[in-house]
């Protein structure tokens, strides 16, 4: 089972949007899981047995930054990168939008970019070495 790192709870007090949107907790749950794959995995910190965070400090600054994903998704309009795939020219009146059709997969949409936000939360200065330490790369 995958790890949630926040609750629609955590959400509306980050984001003062009471009540969350439909499908908040999915997209909690699709933050927290992007969030693993492109940055907790690399990242050293002490877990529980379900793999959750156990210091208080990390769980919020992990909480923090999947509340500020799934807003950056709000924001930009999709959550899933589907937006971005499929299209090279476009034509409205006189306006004209035009990208490489190579985009086929969605990953360079701005929904599949972490949010500015994700890396405040974890690079706060309460995260100290003895606690957190991101982007770790080690070998056996």
């Amino acid at each position: 089972m995958s790890r949630v790192y926040a609750t629609v709870e955590r959400y509306e007090e980050y984001t003062g949007t009471v009540p969350a949107p439909a499908g908040t907790a999915a997209l909690l749950g699709r933050a927290s899981r992007m969030l693993d794959r492109l940055v907790l995995r690399y990242c050293l910190y002490s877990v529980d047995p379900a793999g959750l965070p156990t210091h208080p400090l990390v769980a919020e600054a992990f909480a923090a930054a999947v509340c500020a994903q799934v807003a950056w998704w709000g924001d930009v309009g999709d959550p899933s990168g589907s937006d971005a795939v499929g299209w090279g020219s476009v034509a409205i009146g006189s306006v004209q939008l035009g990208r490489s059709v190579t985009a086929v997969s969605g990953e360079d949409a701005p929904a599949r970019q972490l949010a500015p936000e994700v890396w405040d939360a974890l690079q706060s200065p309460d995260l100290t070495p003895g606690i957190f330490r991101g982007l770790v790369v080690v070998s056996c």
